[in-house]
């Protein structure tokens, strides 16, 4: 059993190697903590992350956060959500801040620009990990398959795809089991390294969820009301607190799904800032460490600074960012709190899990329809044209990943050096 000390080096170390979207940060946990350091057994892992891609809410920062849980309690799952997003909200406001008040500087540019490669071979090396160990029947790759036709292709919702796979996993496990496998078990699963054997895990109760619920109800309101009572509820800061925390409940399959909506309302019906600064600010989300959401935290510093009301530019935009950040991400603890006991007992009914399964296995499209996303932005920019560099850069990072093991740090340094290289030459 790691010590919290050990837990909190790794939930630090994280928080600025999660590159990659949620397919990228969902590998790098798989990797370190099933695969190298066994403390999470392979479909313990499997179903925390089933029940986090069923929230609204960024899942790889949520299943980081229901695994501190399970390691270390409470302070442990405080600790790994909120370490999975503190550096990218510090690194993200001082890139916020270049941009309104420098532009984009040429050379940060570059870095970023070969960095796109990097995400792209991480997001492709997290679906063939993670297809090989879920997919285990044709029926599941056949899933899986169709997941990824129903989202790119149709713009099917992604909570319509989950539930349909889980209704197919829960009816095939009894019409043929071969092809609808229910899981093992905690720690038990045959197809995995030996896990570390985890404490019992503390049980569901009502009066632990009325406490959680409390608890979180006040934090994440607290702060809206105090803005509120200072600014007034017109002020562009109340208003943002507002309107992301609506949208914290609403925000299902991933940052991908929700900014169309995002985008719409903030440009248009609030008009925070301009549709080039919202792609703007995905392009800065896609190349820092911690969740695509966070390019709310982008929304919230631009239009802050661009309506700031009573306070100086720089003074809204912060708030702005602040707040924005805020509501986005105390309700994710709220719902793993009050969800963790109960993930416990998945594995326990061998119909539920078998839907699990077939969860996991849409998931594995989901995540490619991802992938395929950011590639296609990648490749062929708003700009036009296409990025040939970058095609041959992420080629050759993903060979580096997969055929001779280069760790994640080193192909993400070097594809940012050969984007800056790439401008310096020509």
């Amino acid at each position: 059993m790691p010590t919290f000390a050990q837990a909190l080096r790794y939930w630090l170390k994280l928080g600025f190697i999660s590159f990659g979207g949620p397919a990228g940060q969902i590998a790098i946990m798989h990797n370190e903590l099933v695969d190298k350091r066994r403390w999470i057994s392979e479909t313990h892992f499997m179903h925390a992350l089933n029940f986090c891609m069923l929230l609204p809410g960024p899942e790889a920062q949520q299943l980081a956060t229901y695994l501190g849980w399970r390691l270390h309690g409470a302070k442990g799952g405080l600790a790994a959500g909120a370490l999975f997003v503190l550096p990218s909200v510090f690194i993200l406001l001082g890139l916020s801040w270049l941009y309104m008040a420098g532009g984009h500087l040429p050379w940060l540019a570059a870095i970023f620009h070969g960095l796109l490669a990097a995400v792209i071979a991480v997001v492709a090396e997290a679906v063939l990990r993670i297809g090989k160990k879920a997919l285990k029947s044709p029926t599941l790759w056949a899933l899986a398959a169709l997941s990824f036709v129903a989202i790119f292709v149709f713009k099917i919702s992604f909570v319509f795809i989950i539930l349909a796979a889980a209704v197919l996993g829960y009816v095939g496990n009894r019409v043929s089991p071969k092809q609808f496998p229910a899981g093992k078990g905690h720690g038990a699963a045959k197809d995995s390294l030996p896990a570390l054997e985890l404490p019992p895990a503390q049980p569901a109760s009502w009066s632990r969820a009325f406490r959680i619920t409390a608890l979180c109800l006040t934090l994440w309101w607290l702060p809206i009301l105090a803005i509120a009572a200072w600014l007034g509820w017109s002020s562009t800061q109340a208003q943002q607190g507002l309107f992301f925390s609506k949208a914290a409940l609403v925000t299902f399959g991933g940052a991908y799904a929700v900014l169309p909506y995002v985008a719409q309302q903030a440009v248009e019906t609030h008009g925070w800032l301009t549709h080039p600064q919202m792609m703007s600010g995905l392009a800065l989300a896609e190349t820092t460490p911690g969740p695509l959401i966070m390019v709310l935290q982008f929304v919230g510093f631009v239009g802050g600074w661009q309506n700031p009301g009573v306070l100086s530019p720089h003074a809204g935009a912060v708030l702005g960012a602040l707040i924005t950040t805020w509501v986005t991400f105390v309700p994710c603890f709220w719902f793993i709190f009050l969800g963790a006991p109960h993930i416990e007992k998945l594995g326990e009914q061998p119909r539920l899990s078998a839907a699990l399964t077939a969860i996991t296995a849409a998931v594995v499209g989901v995540i490619l329809n991802l992938g395929v996303k950011f590639t296609l932005h990648a490749l062929w920019p708003a700009s036009g044209g296409f990025d040939a560099f970058i095609a041959i850069l992420a080629v050759v990072a993903f060979i580096a990943m997969q055929r001779f093991k280069v760790g994640l740090m080193p192909v993400i340094g070097a594809c940012a050096l050969a984007g800056l290289a790439q401008h310096l030459w020509s």
